[in-house]
């Protein structure tokens, strides 16, 4: 079988090359790319993400990956979102009393954790949803997290015959949204391309999805 093509969209933020290189080692023919016929013709997107949510989602818009990735989800198109990747696919974000609007693909806002220190930075166990195929045969590993932002509540309704998204949770303070796999649309609130075999082996599984 032939390897899967998968771009890495650039759009001036996000931890691009580690990003690329992770996916390589998963067995992906994975490229960098800003151009729009190569991340919408690629068999899975990957959006990274780092940094303000304001500032990320004004980056994405410039770039025009609002369409793209709306345009790859109405086809069924795999996406993948990491850190401020994933937050902006909901509704809003709020920080430090800046309210910006996010792409909607999933109700509800990210919001601060409720911590003692902040940001969230270092490796933290996972509890995964049993339907949950990226974290498949690595169920019990650490991810590594950077960040001070999440997204603490679900408040997508899904009514039959769609399936129920799995959704993974972790705790720092209080309990937010590691990841959220939702059809054609995934999302680690955590960096897999820095966490090392078990962040591999994660994009591994989403691989094969493709």
């Amino acid at each position: 079988m032939s390897r899967r093509r998968v771009a890495v969209f650039d759009y001036e933020s996000g931890n691009v090359h580690s990003a690329v290189k992770a996916l390589i080692a998963a067995g992906a023919d994975a490229v960098l790319t800003g151009d729009r016929s190569e991340a919408l013709d690629a068999d899975g997107l990957v959006v990274p993400g780092v940094g303000a949510f304001s500032a990320v989602r004004q980056a994405l818009a410039a770039h025009g990956g609002d369409e793209i990735i709306e345009r790859r989800l109405a086809g069924g198109r795999a996406v993948l979102g990491i850190c401020v990747g994933m937050q902006v696919l909901f509704e809003h974000g709020v920080e430090r009393g800046n309210d910006t609007e996010g792409l909607g693909e999933w109700p509800g806002a990210v919001t601060e954790l409720d911590a003692p220190v902040l940001p969230h930075m270092g490796w933290n166990t996972v509890t995964p949803d049993e339907g949950s195929v990226l974290f498949r045969g690595i169920e019990d590993e650490r991810f590594y997290f950077v960040h001070s932002f999440a997204a603490q509540h679900w408040e997508l309704d899904v009514m039959p015959p769609f399936p129920e998204p799995a959704l993974t949770w972790t705790t720092y303070g209080s309990p937010f949204l590691a990841a959220v796999e939702n059809g054609p649309l995934s999302a680690t609130q955590f960096h897999p391309e820095k966490s090392g075999e078990a962040g591999i082996q994660l994009l591994r599984n989403w691989v094969g999805t493709l």
